[in-house]
């Protein structure tokens, strides 16, 4: 089992930079794969980026890609998701997710066993 708790929402100007945390329980964290997801008031919940627990390989939403960086600390048991050039269009309810096998590219929401309860970002022009 892993329980997951997100931080480091808030609400910001747009050009502005935010960092998500995702802090997790559980021994076997690192071998984890951790995605980030977020959904936006009626629209869908969409993928945002991934690190796997293998080798660390990250993958990126085109949306966000070159402005937005997902690492983890796995000492910590901690993954970070540092967003910058923030847009109104990033506003939404950020999740985390996690899983041991991914047996995908890990940008689809039904390859996770584990999710975080989400923190809001809001992104005002």
């Amino acid at each position: 089992q892993v329980q997951l708790v997100e931080s480091g929402g808030g609400s910001v100007q747009a050009g502005a930079s935010l960092r998500l945390s995702c802090a997790a329980s559980g021994r076997t964290f690192s071998r984890y794969t951790v995605g980030y997801f977020r959904q936006a008031p009626g629209k869908e919940r969409e993928f945002v980026a991934r690190i796997r627990g293998s080798d660390g390989s990250t993958y990126y939403a085109d949306s966000v890609k070159g402005r937005f960086t997902i690492s983890r600390d796995n000492a910590k048991n901690m993954v970070y998701l540092q967003m910058s050039s923030l847009k109104p269009e990033d506003t939404a309810v950020y999740y985390c997710a996690a899983a041991m096998v991914i047996v995908g590219s890990g940008v689809r929401p039904m390859e996770y066993d584990y999710w975080g309860q989400g923190t809001q970002v809001t992104v005002s022009s």
